[in-house]
């Protein structure tokens, strides 16, 4: 039975009016980035820009050095991602499909440390990171940002190795794999998606972290992206311009990821969340 064309009608206006919301801030923002710093103060303010300039930009790679807070990002989100794919692959599928004892306790903490404020253990980590001197490192984000987002990782993989047929291990086991064999060669391959949604989210949360990246690694040179921005401000001035500009450059990456891995990511969410 189809809707009437009133409830139709208001459907659409309901969701145009919700992207307009949520796209409204995004564009401004990416309009900001391009004007001069008086018409950005300007009022009424401009929906388009009167006068096009790369100046903020220039700032933001020239004065604030932002390529170093790029590539600080980069190694920290991108080998963080794939510390917690090995260890939340192989975790998953030994809660899925091994006999191992204690499944739920265990299922069951790994939800409470997924929900667990980071805000919490922030004096801890910094007391043990400066006694072993991993201060202003790479390592100093990389292993948090691993502990905190192995648990919501393990929660998607192993829901997603729940839906491929216990037969194939079955039978793998019949024709001498071991279990690892199976693992790697009949598994792994069939959880694709679940694994794209895996590494986009923890590459989401370790590139937008901001309060571990600003107490770990306070100097300049160890700077990821949101702290790096949130310290573009000047002693007298807060350059908007610029901060527009390196916000439009943050958001490039998760845009691509998500506009390319968008059918892997809706297939892992969707057919990862049918056995609990």
């Amino acid at each position: 039975m189809t809707k009437p064309l009133s409830k139709r009608i208001l459907g659409y206006v309901v969701l145009i009016a919700f992207l307009i919301a949520i796209l409204l801030p995004f564009y401004w923002m990416f309009v900001s980035s391009f004007e001069p710093n008086t018409d950005i103060s300007s009022y009424p303010p401009a929906y388009f820009p009167k006068h096009w300039t790369f100046q903020h930009y220039a700032e933001a790679f020239g004065q604030f050095h932002f390529g170093r807070y790029i590539l600080n990002s980069v190694i920290v989100a991108v080998v963080s991602t794939f510390i917690v794919l090995a260890f939340s692959s192989m975790a998953g599928f030994a809660i899925a499909r091994l006999p191992v004892s204690g499944k739920r306790p265990m299922l069951i903490f790994l939800l409470i440390i997924s929900v667990f404020p980071p805000l919490v253990v922030i004096t801890p980590l910094y007391m043990l990171l400066r006694d072993v001197g991993w201060l202003d490192s790479y390592q100093a984000l990389i292993i948090p940002y691993t502990a905190f987002n192995l648990p919501f990782a393990i929660w998607i993989l192993r829901n997603y190795f729940l839906q491929v047929p216990g037969a194939l291990f079955e039978a793998a086991k019949i024709d001498g794999s071991s279990v690892f064999t199976a693992f790697w060669r009949i598994f792994l391959p069939l959880t694709t998606p679940g694994l794209f949604t895996a590494a986009v989210f923890t590459f989401v949360a370790c590139w937008t972290e901001f309060f571990m990246a600003l107490v770990f690694n306070p100097s300049n040179t160890m700077r990821t992206i949101p702290v790096g921005i949130a310290l573009f401000s000047g002693q007298y001035t807060v350059p908007y311009g610029t901060i527009f500009a390196g916000s439009v450059v943050s958001i490039v990456p998760i845009v691509l990821l998500v506009i390319i891995f968008r059918k892997w990511i809706v297939s892992g969410l969707t057919q990862g969340a049918v056995k609990g």
